[in-house]
């Protein structure tokens, strides 16, 4: 996964939580980057036919962005289980975001033999909650809800 799969994974979660075009501001905020580097990624989505981008409207991807998208949350989703229910890692969410970038689609195969990934990921994270149904972990550790 790269960068351009961070920015439509996380347009993707946005345009479901606010059923609609993701806010540059509201994307630069989730991807913690300032609004320019934003938007300067937006660009080139534009330019790969993975968004489209209205100014003051926000940004929409594409069907192909649409399918992109969700092969990079699924990504992220056999990630982050397998830290969390298989390694058992405290910090599972924080470590996910710091692989996300480096794991290629043979490396998330395989750890996806290991955790049994159900067969509707990846329709089974929660972008409101910034986690996946299927993870195990305790209450105590779920991340509050913003």
């Amino acid at each position: 996964m790269n960068t351009a799969d961070q920015y439509v994974k996380a347009i993707y979660l946005l345009q479901e939580m606010e059923d609609g075009p993701a806010a540059t501001g509201a994307l630069a905020d989730m991807l913690d980057v300032s609004p320019a580097s934003a938007n300067e990624m937006i660009g080139k989505l534009e330019d790969r036919g993975l968004a489209n981008h209205e100014k003051y409207k926000g940004v929409q991807l594409t069907d192909e962005g649409i399918v992109r998208a969700r092969d990079a949350l699924q990504t992220y989703c056999i990630i982050e289980r397998f830290l969390a229910n298989v390694l058992d890692v405290e910090s599972f969410r924080e470590e996910a975001r710091e692989l996300e970038p480096v794991i290629d689609g043979t490396v998330a195969e395989r750890l996806d033999t290991i955790i049994d990934r159900n067969s509707d990921c990846p329709d089974c994270f929660d972008a409101e909650t910034d986690a996946c149904e299927y993870l195990e972990i305790p209450e105590a550790e779920e991340k509050p809800a913003d």
